[in-house]
């Protein structure tokens, strides 16, 4: 048998360590060879691909990025691009594909299932946003240096009796938001899932510095949005695959919260600085398991599937049903971070 491998979506920490798995579990227990496809969908519409082998994976486990490369392109973009999909399939002799992506990169995986192409996923993205896992492989990573520079950020904040706004990634869903925001200790966090009251926010960080606190952290998710007719922002815009163009949200709120409450407020956006670098153990350990367990499904023919954990055990799901909506953030989670808002 040959399996092809892909990276679609935006680069994260373990993508490598999945690679290095599935080729290591086709080529030693299925005796399989392995061809990757490069730049995501864009490999395999134009078919420009790779072949790896044991060889080609060695020093791949702690490596971040993705030695295939990723891009956001889809096949679905452009009339006749799912015959091009399907002619470098046949002629790279490919007889399953694994593909590594978010809920963009996965829902397309699911949609060329329906369209007879023998697909399977595997959940990658640092917001932790698909359904059906219980842990997407990249954030873990994003989580633990996002909960460093916050714990960072408390000294400066102290020193200077300031209010510190801190922007984490987080489109739709607050989960790195939330969890840095409690392991780190900030003072409030805002998240997509629960629109905020810039005037609530503010009058909260007041009463804290009222009481002799010296030192405000506010976690923001690059997704948060006001309520309503509570805080003026810029209409969105969208980028050229079009996704809406986020990051900056709290250059805005930290202007507000210096205008209402009088005390100085900056600004720390992390940015991709959340996704490059080396894998953690978790994600490592993670990554190496999806890759095992998506290599053994392509083996079973079982095709439409995605890898995923549930109860520290690999399962696999429907592609169809994973990507049908999003994972939000649990109102357990958010109303036990919420006792320790200011």
């Amino acid at each position: 048998m040959r399996l092809g491998v892909l990276t679609g979506g935006g680069d994260c920490p373990g993508l490598n360590a999945v690679i290095r798995a599935v080729v290591r579990r086709s080529s030693r227990r299925y005796d399989s060879t392995v061809v990757g496809f490069l730049d995501g969908w864009r490999g395999v519409i134009e078919n420009q691909a790779m072949e790896l082998d044991i060889e080609t994976c060695r020093g791949l486990l702690p490596r971040g990025g993705t030695i295939l490369g990723t891009s956001r392109i889809q096949p679905y973009s452009n009339p006749g691009d799912m015959d091009r999909v399907r002619a470098s399939l046949a002629a790279q002799s490919v007889d399953g594909l694994v593909v590594i992506g978010g809920e963009g990169t996965l829902s397309c995986a699911a949609q060329a299932f329906e369209d007879g192409l023998p697909v399977v996923g595997v959940p990658k993205t640092i917001d932790n946003d698909i359904a059906l896992t219980e842990a997407t492989f990249g954030f873990d990573t994003a989580l633990g240096i996002a909960t460093e520079a916050i714990d960072r950020l408390h000294t400066t904040a102290e020193s200077h009796d300031r209010i510190m706004v801190v922007e984490v990634m987080g489109r739709h869903v607050g989960h790195i938001a939330i969890r840095a925001g409690m392991a780190a200790g900030a003072t409030m966090t805002l998240i997509p899932e629960h629109p905020f009251d810039i005037a609530a926010v503010c009058e909260s960080l007041t009463r804290r510095h009222e009481h002799g606190k010296y030192a405000s952290i506010v976690v923001v998710a690059e997704g948060a949005k006001p309520i309503p007719g509570t805080m003026d922002i810029a209409p969105d815009e969208t980028d050229e695959y079009g996704h809406i163009r986020l990051g900056g949200i709290s250059n805005r709120i930290a202007a507000e919260i210096e205008r209402r409450t009088g005390y100085e407020t900056r600004v720390t956006i992390l940015g991709y600085i959340q996704r490059g670098g080396t894998p953690s153990p978790a994600d490592r350990v993670l990554s190496t398991r999806f890759g095992v367990a998506a290599a053994d499904a392509v083996h079973d023919g079982d095709f439409g599937q995605m890898v995923a954990l549930q109860q520290d055990r690999i399962v696999r799901v429907a592609l169809s049903d994973a990507t049908a909506e999003l994972k939000l953030v649990d109102d357990g989670l958010y109303d036990a971070a919420r006792e320790f808002f200011a």
